[in-house]
């Protein structure tokens, strides 16, 4: 029976941890019909004994000790599901260059050290795989990777970070501010007591780099991505949006073209005719353009503990099989071409403004003058009348301009007396 068991570590037994141990023993039935073997978790690496004794049927598996496993010849597959920079790289790096293959769920340490880790594995001829990094159980990192090779690919975009996603949701069908809906979202569990990493586009920008790699085969790194969350949004640039035929949603966007690539996390209007407008709640969806397949959108949910579980538990089982044909890092990194990333200023977007100005005649001559100036073309305008505040409210959407020369006109128009306020400022996603 040995002889049809590989064994294999977990490294931590949090939300995710847990959910693959309970696939893993889910699957433990048809688990030899599928892949020609069984995998069987030997050793839990965890801080707390006692507290994780609970969480297994045979506490004698768990330890805290690293040299435990990697000193272990049987444990072929090491599966990372800590999260955070150290010890996890150390850990991984080890592990690789004892010979044992690698799964992880860490998108922090992929997004700052993947050429590292994927270098490691294809010297040792093991294999890293990372699918659970992105979207949870959406499989997105394989099908690019394989399912897709054929193609030269444009753009990869999309919603990528359940909770925000959760709090505009709330925000467009309920009327909710945002201080509201994070409220909410942290007492049904959806938010982290420390929301920093979603609502700042943190979260979401290291799925962004990791996405872009793949996808353009060039290296982009977390501090490529240009990142801003969803704090400033409010329920009335909500209505207005909708006003205008659109939705807002935090989305990564990464794209490529002849200058290079450009990669950017920002909350942004979107039609709401677009397929992502519709996907709300918890839920994330990613959309790619290539040349050859066009347009594919991949939906599902983006987090949580057996979703996330499920795309590391197809890595394992990928290993698995490649193990049992002999053909071990048969696709590692993709990145051969170095393309430079674009800086934001020279990205061209549409663009969302709301303004509160002098109510008189001519303001809205002299903003448009502004604009004219640094080449901005007003697409649509809607003037609303605020007598009560002394002033009147103004919301603007632009044609395509280059971000550089937009943020000057910005600046220009601040400074002048009858531009009140510029409240709110948000790119308007488009092709």
């Amino acid at each position: 029976m040995e002889n049809k068991v590989i064994k294999a570590a977990l490294l931590g037994l949090g939300t995710v941890g847990t959910g693959v141990y309970k696939v893993l023993k889910n699957q433990e039935a048809e688990m030899e019909a599928k892949i020609g073997k069984k995998v069987k978790i030997a050793k839990v690496l965890v801080r707390n004994l006692e507290k994780a004794a609970a969480k297994v049927e045979d506490p004698s598996i768990l330890t805290n000790r690293w040299d435990e496993i990697l000193g272990d010849p049987e444990i072929s597959i090491v599966i990372e599901l800590m999260g955070g920079i150290e010890p996890a790289r150390t850990y991984i790096l080890s592990a690789l260059n004892a010979g044992k293959h690698v799964v992880s769920a860490n998108k922090d340490l992929i997004a700052v050290h993947g050429k590292e880790l994927l270098d490691a594995a294809e010297r040792n001829h093991v294999d890293f795989l990372f699918e659970a990094a992105v979207a949870g159980g959406i499989p997105i990192i394989r099908p690019l990777k394989q399912c897709l090779a054929g193609n030269h690919m444009t753009e990869v975009m999309g919603i990528v970070n359940g909770t925000t996603n959760f709090i505009l949701t709330k925000m467009t069908q309920e009327g909710m501010e945002f201080k509201d809906a994070l409220a909410l979202a942290t007492e049904l569990g959806y938010a982290e007591a420390d929301p920093t990493a979603d609502i700042e586009g943190l979260d979401a920008g290291r799925k962004v780099a990791i996405l872009a790699s793949v996808a353009f085969n060039s290296r982009v790194v977390f501090d490529d991505v240009y990142i801003e969350g969803i704090t400033k949004i409010s329920a009335k640039d909500i209505c207005y949006a909708k006003e205008m035929g659109c939705d807002i949603k935090l989305l990564g966007v990464a794209r490529q073209d002849e200058d290079g690539v450009e990669a950017y996390v920002c909350p942004m209007l979107i039609p709401s005719s677009h397929p992502l407008a519709s996907v709300n709640d918890s839920y994330n969806a990613v959309f790619v353009h290539g040349d050859a397949v066009e347009d594919a959108m991949f939906f599902g949910r983006g987090a949580g503990e057996l979703p996330t579980a499920s795309a590391v538990v197809g890595d394992v089982f990928d290993i698995v099989r490649n193990i049992q044909a002999g053909c071990c890092a048969r696709i590692g990194c993709t990145c051969y071409k170095e393309l430079p990333v674009k800086k934001m200023e020279n990205t061209y977007n549409r663009y969302f403004m709301r303004l509160k100005v002098e109510n008189r005649c001519g303001v809205l001559a002299e903003i448009t003058a502004i604009f004219a100036k640094y080449h901005v073309s007003v697409a649509q305008i809607i003037q609303k009348d605020t007598r009560t505040e002394g002033c009147a409210e103004v919301v603007v959407i632009t044609d395509k301009v280059r971000e550089g020369d937009f943020r000057t006109a910005m600046a220009e128009m601040s400074n002048r007396e009858s531009i009140r306020k510029i409240s709110s400022l948000l790119r308007v996603y488009g092709k």
